[in-house]
């Protein structure tokens, strides 16, 4: 399951590949209150005919056509797209008005025109191996660089832009390592790659790891307390344990809720949740450090089948990722 950035790249490259007039915008300023984040992307297809398409999002909507008819020259409006340039919507109360955008909100995209400097298509192979890439588009010429970008915290460094370049990380900026190659395992997988997750699974024991097969996700037979190890957990880093053998999983747990991971959770009934603090306990683990431990793991939301539970564990590490707590249902 792919990604939204890398769902709106690889169009790209099928459009360009029918032959399409293609151009991407991407947001690089907002002011107050905006419904996409800096960086978001959208690209805008022409065929021969004149007929557009559009793929991606940088306002909720609320733009968009506009984006289109600019790009299609409508009512003498087009862009030179003969190199890139910067569009500005919402300055004034009845733009912001005209265009939806919430509580006068602007909004500053760079819109590129796409062609073999665009580098396209190397950008989506490397987000769809995993890769985490830097890429800076020269606003006066159009050309483009990629490098490889190293480390995940590095949120504040998503997009960077002066009045020569502008330069964006892609691929994934957050980690799962989840314990066990099960079932559930694969739709958690495939769900959190959507999310902007690099997958690693981790299991030993070769009766699993045979049949794994989830397209772009990282698998190590090596015992579950060294994985942890050697993947140094830092705040974009989420740790779930699945396997349903405490041998594997505590020893996961073990060393993950000593680290730095925003998310450590096992699945597990409460009953067995409470024999497993007890004996973390027993293992050099501290009363605050096993407070960390979302056991039974994910969102409280009556999920039975694999794909619901992957859906609740992913619920609830997002609002733990953006801080929000979530309350307790009131029951009369």
């Amino acid at each position: 399951m792919d990604n939204v950035d890398l769902n709106v790249l690889n169009t790209i490259v099928a459009w360009r590949a029918e032959g399409r007039r293609v151009t991407m915008g991407t947001v690089v300023h907002t002011w107050g209150s905006s419904p996409r984040p800096v960086g978001a992307i959208v690209a805008i297809g022409e065929d021969a005919a004149g007929r557009a398409s559009i793929v991606g999002s940088v306002s909720g909507g609320c733009i968009e056509d506009d984006l289109v008819d600019k790009v299609r020259g409508a009512e003498g409006r087009g862009l030179a797209l003969g190199r890139p340039e910067r569009v500005t919507y919402g300055i004034s109360a009845e733009e912001a008005n005209r265009f939806g955008l919430p509580c006068g909100g602007s909004i500053e995209l760079v819109m590129e025109p796409i062609d073999a400097r665009s580098r396209i298509e190397e950008l989506a192979d490397a987000i769809a191996g995993g890769h985490r890439v830097r890429r800076t588009l020269d606003l006066g010429r159009g050309g483009v660089t990629i490098e490889a970008a190293d480390g995940y915290d590095r949120r504040g460094e998503a997009l960077a832009i002066s009045d020569d370049a502008m330069s964006t990380l892609h691929g994934p900026t957050w980690r799962l390592l989840i314990i066990g190659a099960g079932q559930m395992t694969v739709y958690l997988t495939q769900m959190a790659q959507a999310l902007d997750y690099r997958v690693i699974v981790c299991d030993p024991r070769e009766e699993y790891t045979a049949q794994w097969q989830v397209a772009n996700s990282e698998l190590t037979s090596a015992m579950p307390d060294d994985a942890v190890i050697a993947m140094k957990p830092d705040a974009h880093t989420a740790v779930v344990a699945l396997s349903h053998d405490p041998k594997l999983d505590d020893l996961a747990l073990m060393e993950a809720l000593k680290g730095d991971a925003f998310y450590v959770g096992a699945i597990g009934s409460k009953a067995n949740q409470r024999r497993r603090r007890e004996r973390l306990l027993e293992f050099d683990v501290t009363a605050e450090q096993l407070d960390r431990l979302h056991g039974p793991v994910g969102l409280k939301n009556g999920a039975r089948t694999p794909p619901e539970i992957a859906v609740a564990i992913l619920a609830e590490m997002t609002a733990v990722r953006y801080g929000y707590r979530i309350p307790e249902p009131i029951r009369l």
